[in-house]
């Protein structure tokens, strides 16, 4: 059966992230501290979503322990969604302290509904769409870097934008069941849309680690203009 497989192989990536990341995070020259912890938490969680999803999936539990396995599964999308955008809407209003508050609270308000739409949503469609409005509005602070309003490394826009590409064609492959609709049985155990739809998202988490990673050491540089 597709996808009893990754639980194993997943089990790499949230070990890596747990033990490695932390020691990869430079503390000590970050200036605000909690935007290395929101992100930390936001890299751990859809690994640490999708390990629980695959490892308990197959009790006999029947439909509704399965949609609550699916439940934590999703959820662990939905945190790297939320959590994962908080420093990039943070580091590109850094010299616009107000309207930075306001587009915090209302992206952490849009996330909380789309949270609960991903969660509530019937396939795997809906599902997708559920974060389509959360793409949007972190693509909205993309483009205000690439117009020079926005701040930010110069070199954290390209992960970023690497970032949400892989996980769209993620979330794609493992809609449209490439490529195991075309030759059913024979990507049942390896090289199945499932897997490869994990494999793209641990991409994007490190593209993302490597966006952050640049902004809040740059930060740590940079004077916002006087007037």
């Amino acid at each position: 059966m597709p996808g009893r497989t990754p639980g194993r192989s997943l089990r790499i990536p949230l070990v890596c992230f747990l033990v490695l990341l932390p020691l990869n995070i430079p503390w000590s020259q970050i200036s605000v501290t909690w935007l290395g912890v929101v992100h930390f938490l936001a890299c751990l969680s859809p690994q640490l979503g999708s390990v629980v999803y695959h490892l308990f999936m197959n009790l006999e539990g029947g439909e509704p322990v399965y949609h609550t396995l699916l439940k934590l599964d999703v959820c662990g999308i939905c945190m790297i969604n939320t959590l994962g955008a908080l420093p990039i809407v943070y580091i590109t209003l850094f010299c616009y302290p107000w309207v930075r508050t306001v587009s915090l609270l209302i992206y952490i308000l849009l996330s909380t509904h789309a949270v609960y739409c991903a969660v509530t949503a019937r396939s795997s469609v809906r599902r997708l769409r559920s974060f389509a409005w959360q793409a949007l509005f972190r693509f909205s602070f993309f483009l205000l870097r690439w117009v020079g309003v926005g701040c930010g490394s110069p070199t954290s826009l390209r992960h970023f934008l690497m970032m949400d590409a892989l996980a769209v064609l993620g979330g794609v492959i493992n809609i449209t069941r490439i490529p195991e609709r075309f030759r059913p049985g024979l990507f049942d155990y390896w090289c199945n849309s499932h897997q490869i739809m994990h494999v793209l998202v641990v991409g994007s988490i490190l593209y993302l680690h490597w966006g952050v990673l640049d902004d809040l050491l740059w930060i740590n540089s940079y004077d916002c203009p006087s007037n």
